[in-house]
């Protein structure tokens, strides 16, 4: 029997990856999201797409007649306003976990994010087990932990429900983490901290799609758990900016900056920021720093054993393939 998937965010750039996953996997596929254009690439590869605001669409009509929830939508940004993020990333998550339960779904898989970790220290080797930072970095962190624990406090016999934490998606239609970083390749100047040995994992999109589909064939090993997702190597911001500077043959002069006027800056600006008109977004968050200045790395063994999870795509490839066309996007 086909099974029938809801996928929300559905015309971000894991949506996107994620329907034409569950297609491929042979899943009836809903799929919901803002964007009119993207809309009609999931019409075009068999998805029953409709395009709109959750909210306003209803997650009980969104629900009906489905088998699995795959909740992508959210609010990513390292800046924005808290009601916004309480709203996008917690709210819509309660409700529509609400109406999965009374559609009779089976399993809800909810996008969570590494940025729970996130702190001013090099992290390596993290586990599903290491504690979180008593005061996350930014509302993203703050409402994306809040919402997992909703979702993983659903979790019971006949409505089983996982998170899965993919970090740094790349991929072709990626709008919101390798898009910031070329900005600035670009420009042919990269500020660097600490000499810019700060290690980083980047994830394929198709490694984070395939790992979501799994977390739904085995619903009955997982449920009740959070699983975090890499492309398993790891490498310094200096070299990830080098490679991605000749990807876009741009000579990038790297200009280092020392530790604790960064972090006075992203302080500062953060601040000032949150009274400006329009409150337009910092150069530099103290989130933004966190990634460029610290290590994060992932311990992979959780999702080896319980998914079957291998990383197949090498992401740092992946970015330098997409690379040109997002940077002149």
């Amino acid at each position: 029997m086909t099974r029938r998937a809801l996928v929300t965010g559905a015309t971000g750039g894991l949506g996107l990856g994620l329907t034409r996953a569950l297609l491929d996997a042979g899943y009836a596929v809903r799929a919901t999201g803002r964007s009119p254009a993207a809309v009609a690439r999931l019409q075009a590869m068999g998805a029953e797409a409709v395009a709109g605001d959750l909210f306003d669409l209803g997650p009980d009509a969104m629900c009906r007649e489905t088998d699995v929830v795959f909740h992508a939508a959210a609010l990513s940004s390292p800046w924005g306003a808290d009601a916004a993020f309480q709203r996008a990333n917690v709210d819509l998550t309660r409700d529509l976990l609400a109406a999965a339960r009374r559609a009779g779904t089976g399993s809800f898989v909810f996008v969570s994010s590494p940025s729970v970790y996130a702190r001013w220290a090099d992290q390596t080797g993290l586990t599903e087990a290491t504690p979180w930072p008593d005061r996350p970095l930014n509302a993203y962190a703050r409402t994306k932990g809040e919402a997992e624990r909703l979702v993983l406090a659903g979790d019971a016999p006949g409505f089983r429900t996982v998170a899965i934490r993919p970090r740094a998606i790349i991929g072709p239609d990626d709008a919101v983490l390798l898009p910031r970083i070329l900005r600035l390749v670009r420009r042919g100047r990269f500020p660097l901290f600490r000499d810019g040995q700060a290690k980083v994992e980047l994830t394929d999109v198709r490694d984070a799609a395939r790992a979501l589909v799994l977390a739904d064939v085995r619903r009955e090993i997982v449920g009740g758990q959070a699983i975090n997702i890499t492309g398993g190597a790891a490498l310094p911001v200096r070299e990830l900016i080098g490679r991605l500077g000749r990807a876009l043959d741009v000579e990038v002069r790297t200009v280092p900056l020392p530790l604790a006027l960064g972090q006075a800056l992203s302080v500062g600006a953060e601040a000032l920021c949150r009274v400006l008109p329009g409150r337009p977004e910092p150069v530099l968050t103290p989130y933004t720093l966190s990634t460029l200045a610290w290590s994060q790395t992932f311990d992979l063994d959780k999702a080896r054993r319980l998914l079957g999870y291998e990383p197949e795509y090498d992401a740092v490839e992946s970015a330098l393939a997409v690379a040109p066309r997002l940077a002149a996007s």
